[in-house]
Parts: C-alpha cells; sequence; structure tokens
C-alpha cells in the first residue's frame, strides 16, 4: 500500500498533535493539581496551585498504590495509599508546607486491573485529589475513646520510644498517616504533662532509604556517651525492609525532631530481629540492649559504651514460655518485690499468634540480669512457667518510658488484637492505647513471682462525680440494677457466702451486654463478650477471657473503666488485669449485680469519667 507525501505529512501532525494532547494536560484550577494518565496503572499527578495540604482519596478495599513524590525533579519519598476506585472512604493530607515554592508532581503506580486508559480515568480518586490550607480531624468515630490515647487520623499499632523529660511524657507510636490500615510506618508523637491530656506532635521519624520504622526505644542521654550532646534524646529503631536492621537518630529539641545517624545501621543480623529496647545499666556502668529474635523466638541482648557500637553478650527464650507466634517488643528492668526487699528483674515479651485466647497477647519472665545475661526464675520442678500481664484480647506491646521521675516503672499497650485489628468499626482512625498503668512484683500464695500492674496514679483525675454509691448490700439471684453513665469507672468490693458467684453485666437498650463473672471456688474472673454488640466483623471477635484473681478468700477487688469501646478490669490490689474491646451499638446504661447462691457487697461506687483531649 503507498501513502502519498501529503497524507504522511498529516498523518505525522496529527501524531504530534495527540502527543501535545496527552503529554500537556490542562491544569483544574479548582483542585490546584493537573493529572496526566500515562498508561492503564501509571498517573502523574503535578501541583499547579497553592495549598499546605494535598488531599489523597481512600477506598479501604483496594490495593495499595505506590506514589513517589518528586520534589524539582528528585524522589524525596516513596508512600502507598489506597486510592479509591469506585468510591471515597475518605481522604487523607500530605504535607506540601516543606516543599513552598518547589515543583512538586506525585508519580502514581496503581495495581489496579485496567483494560484501557479510557478505564482508568474513570477511578474516583482523580477527581478528590486537591488541595487544601486545612485538614478537618474533628471527630467523626462513635466509638473512639473519650479518655484513652488516639491518633487524630490513621493506622496506628505498637507504643515505642517512650521517655520522660522536662515535665513531659513522650509517647511515639507505630503510624500511618495516610490511611487506616497498616503501611507507612512511621514514628507517630504525642506529649502529656499528666499522661490523660495528649497533645498531638507532628511525625517525629519518616521512613528513609533503609525501609519503613519498626518500633524501638528512647533513652535521654545525660553524659553524652554518644556525642549527640549533652541530654540528647537518642531513638534506635528497626529499619525494615528486605531485612530489618537496627538505627539510630538523635534529638536536640527534646523529641520533636530526629535526626538519623549517617552511619546506620548499626546493628545488623543474618535473620529476622527487631523492636530493640536500651537502659542505661547503673552497676554495670554501660548501656544494655534488648533485641526480639523474632522467628527464632528469643531475646539477644547487648552492650554498648557510646549507643553507636553493640556487642552481641548472650540470648534468652528458646523453648521457654509461649513459642506459639513470633517474639516481639521486648522490655527488661529491675524492681523490688512487694513487701520484702528482694529485687528482680522482669522481661516483657510481646508474642504473636499464641496469646491464652487466640492472637497475640504479652507474656513476661521474672528472673536475674548480670548485664549480659538473663537467668529466669524456675519452679521446684525446674521449669520456667508461662506469665501473662493481661488476661484479655486486646493487650498488646507492652512497654515503659525511660527516664521516668520517682522510679517509677510506668508503662502503655497497644489496646487491640491482630487477629482483627484492621477490621474493627471504625475508619477515620484504627485503634487507641491502654490507660497508662504502674507495675511492681508480688509473691502468690503459690511462692511464685508475679507482676502487678494498676492504673497510673493520674488516671484518678478522670474520675468526676459519684453518681452512685452502696456501703453495703447483700447479692443474690434476683438482680440489682443500677444506671450508668456513658463513660464511667465502677470500683466494687464483693464478698461470696457459702462459695456463691458474683455476676456483673454491664447492658444496653438492645440487649446487647457484657457478662463479668466471679467463681469463688477457683478464685477466677470470666469476661464474655460475645452479645456485647458489633462483634460479626471478625470469626475471632466473640469471646469469652478469663483470669486468676490470686483470691483465695472469696473476697474480691475491682476497678472496672469503660469508655466507647473497650472496658480494662483490674484487681483492686493489682494482681491480675483484662483488657477489652467492646462496639456497642449504643452505650452500656446499666449495671446489674447478681449471685447465684449469695454474696455480699462490701462497697460499690460509679463514677463518671471526664473526656479528654
Amino acid at each position: 500500500m503507498t501513502v502519498s507525501a501529503q497524507t504522511a505529512t498529516t498523518s505525522a501532525q496529527t501524531l504530534t498533535a495527540v502527543s501535545q494532547v496527552s503529554t500537556q494536560p490542562v491544569a483544574d484550577k479548582a483542585t490546584g493539581v493537573e493529572v496526566d494518565h500515562l498508561g492503564v496503572s501509571n498517573t502523574l499527578v503535578r501541583v499547579t496551585g497553592e495549598g499546605k495540604y494535598l488531599l489523597l482519596p481512600v477506598q479501604e478495599a483496594n490495593d495499595d498504590a505506590r506514589i513517589n513524590v518528586l520534589v524539582d525533579g528528585n524522589v524525596v519519598e516513596t508512600i502507598r495509599v489506597r486510592l479509591a476506585k469506585s468510591k471515597i472512604d475518605y481522604s487523607v493530607p500530605y504535607n506540601l508546607s516543606p516543599y513552598k515554592g518547589k515543583n512538586v508532581i506525585l508519580d502514581i503506580v496503581t495495581s489496579q486491573g485496567r483494560s484501557s486508559v479510557r478505564e482508568a480515568k474513570d477511578d474516583a480518586c482523580w477527581k478528590g485529589i486537591r488541595l487544601v490550607d486545612a485538614f478537618d480531624t474533628a471527630n467523626r468515630e462513635k466509638y473512639r475513646p473519650a479518655y484513652h490515647h488516639t491518633p487524630l487520623y490513621g493506622w496506628m499499632n505498637d507504643p515505642n520510644g517512650m521517655f520522660y523529660k522536662d515535665g513531659k511524657w513522650h509517647l511515639y507510636y507505630q503510624y500511618n498517616p495516610y490511611g487506616s490500615k497498616w503501611q507507612n510506618l512511621s514514628w507517630g508523637h504525642s506529649e502529656s504533662a499528666d499522661l490523660v491530656n495528649w497533645e498531638h506532635k507532628p511525625v517525629a521519624v519518616k521512613p528513609d532509604g533503609l525501609g519503613m520504622i519498626f518500633s524501638g526505644s528512647c533513652v535521654v542521654d545525660k553524659a553524652n556517651t554518644a556525642g549527640f550532646g549533652e541530654n540528647a534524646v537518642v531513638a534506635m529503631y528497626t529499619s525494615a525492609d528486605v531485612s530489618q536492621m537496627q538505627s539510630v537518630a538523635s534529638s536536640t529539641d527534646g523529641g520533636i525532631t530526629f535526626a538519623t545517624y549517617p552511619y546506620n545501621p548499626v546493628i545488623t543480623l543474618e535473620s529476622e530481629a527487631r523492636d530493640p529496647n536500651m537502659f542505661w545499666n547503673e552497676v554495670t556502668g554501660e548501656w544494655n540492649l534488648a533485641l526480639a529474635h523474632a522467628l527464632d523466638h528469643e531475646m539477644l541482648f547487648f552492650t554498648s559504651s557510646d549507643l553507636k557500637r553493640w556487642t552481641l553478650q548472650s540470648s534468652f527464650g528458646k523453648g521457654l514460655g509461649c513459642q506459639d507466634g513470633v517474639w516481639e517488643c521486648p522490655d527488661l528492668f529491675k524492681l523490688k518485690v512487694d513487701g520484702s526487699g528482694e529485687e528482680k528483674w522482669m522481661l516483657i515479651c510481646s508474642i504473636n499468634p499464641g496469646g491464652p485466647f487466640g492472637g497475640s497477647a504479652t507474656q513476661y519472665f521474672i528472673g536475674d540480669f548480670d548485664g549480659k545475661t538473663f537467668t529466669p526464675d524456675r519452679d521446684a520442678d525446674g521449669s520456667v512457667p508461662t506469665k501473662w500481664m493481661d488476661y484479655g484480647k486486646d493487650h498488646y506491646a507492652t512497654v515503659s518510658w525511660s527516664n521516668a521521675p520517682d522510679g517509677r516503672r510506668t508503662v502503655i499497650g497497644w489496646m487491640s488484637n491482630w487477629q482483627y485489628a484492621a477490621e474493627v468499626p471504625t475508619q477515620q482512625f484504627r485503634s487507641a492505647n491502654t490507660l497508662p498503668r504502674e507495675v511492681g512484683l508480688f509473691k502468690a500464695g503459690d511462692g511464685r513471682i508475679y507482676a502487678s500492674t494498676v492504673p497510673s496514679p493520674e488516671v484518678d483525675a478522670l474520675r468526676g462525680k459519684v453518681v452512685k454509691h452502696v456501703s453495703k448490700m447483700s447479692a443474690g439471684r434476683k438482680a440489682k440494677r443500677f444506671a450508668l453513665p456513658e463513660l464511667c469507672e465502677i470500683t466494687l468490693d464483693a464478698a461470696s457466702r457459702r462459695g456463691g458467684n458474683v455476676i456483673l453485666t454491664l447492658g444496653n437498650d438492645k440487649g446487647e451486654k457484657v457478662v463479668m463473672t466471679y467463681y469463688a471456688a477457683n478464685g477466677t474472673l470470666s469476661f464474655d463478650r460475645r452479645e456485647s454488640g458489633i462483634t460479626d466483623f471478625s470469626q475471632d471477635f466473640p469471646a469469652v477471657t478469663t483470669a486468676p484473681t490470686f483470691t483465695a478468700d472469696g473476697k474480691l477487688g475491682l476497678r472496672i473503666f469503660v469508655d466507647r469501646s473497650s472496658i480494662e478490669v483490674f484487681g483492686k490490689d493489682g494482681r491480675f488485669a483484662m483488657t477489652n474491646l467492646v462496639f456497642p451499638r449504643t452505650p452500656y446504661t446499666s449495671l446489674t449485680v447478681s449471685s447465684d447462691r449469695a454474696a455480699q457487697i462490701t462497697s460499690l461506687n460509679i463514677y463518671e469519667i471526664k473526656e479528654t483531649k
């Protein structure tokens, strides 16, 4: 077939015109961006207007899109966002403030299958991307806790890097600012003067060339052993990409911003290890570090003089405790045993799965530590018993604040479970932390040493007025009912008669309920949330959990904290704790107290609780 010169010239002009149209899209003044589709899975979004944030529309059911952020032609970071395809669940902000006056382009690669560019152009996200000067973080969730720490928006898991300095408690946490599912892990940051009111700060540590920022710890380097400055805050965390390595960063502004150490990583191993937790050992005069050798189900212990060069000294854990899941989030510290002058070391080890009621949980070991080796206490038969810090389903990654005042050992945990953390019925945010707790040790009737946990004294300030006070009453088969405010603390002291079990039921007008039963014969407390409200988002959520109360005389003392989506139960003396999420369709408005035989209630108080910042 022969083509004339004129036809050929016309065809060339047409191709040139098409090329110009496809590569020179018209900027949308209303959104402040222009969208240039390069193919079925690749799109460029150019920032053409002015605005502090670029809103990115999210649809949680989608797979992640990879977004390379280019500033003046150079990639400054890569994020992953579940960009909306058929509908927009919510939008997340990308902060453009650091790049004011520069050319910003998002090079986006989606994983959605598309037959043509025309089909790709129909994705909901392209019409929803726009520039704004403010991002609305007002709460849109009925289940956002009123007095527990949560992120303003986005995904949160393990607390980490916590320290106390200059009157402020600093709390960092695993954070995804670009969606309410696990991804883009950074260190989110909040600080508090009182452990109950939290001020949200900018992201403290972002992913870099070594990968995402997994869990770790912070210390205040008072003697400038690392060379970053006297009283500098030094962080160590896991850099996670293809491999997991340990990296260091430092802060000279009290933990607001961190500078990464240019010679990272400082610890590398041939196998998966994460969540470094370091502390100054006063006895040996050097830094100690516990590192989770995750898949080997053990902890590794290192020493250092400068927080940069670390020497492996020993390992602990193979074949001991619960071995059913990966080991994570270690913490190691020394405590006095209540009522004696004895001191012991407590090693915290989170595990997933393998918890006593399925999924993730926090176990611990009691023993001795000489600065290099941890030696666990053993029973008379030579075994090392498995012990749990909390007997609910929603208590994980518990670690303590370093440099806490007055020798306190104050901890906080992630209030969720890996079985269903990404499926709970919220979207603006996912996950909360437990109330802060004080850890101690006590010797039980079996001769073993156990950990005690009580709410931190600052929690008492949450109490409002007493809405009900009962000094003494009998409990029998006919339940006695008391009205509950939506947010409350309940304290109760009971004594069983003739082996009678004590039954506490929290209920609402929908017939939903939580039933707690104290079994006097074996000294246990059960928590039944199978009919607590919304439970069908996961087959693993409906559950009954059971805790030993370490009581042998039929007497029970409880502190119960009820928030919009959680219930925390503490033995009055701290000898057990139980943390469970609940999602009632309407708040629990009643408490009933009964006994299958007979029991004496010697004290009952119901306090209103104030909503915090």
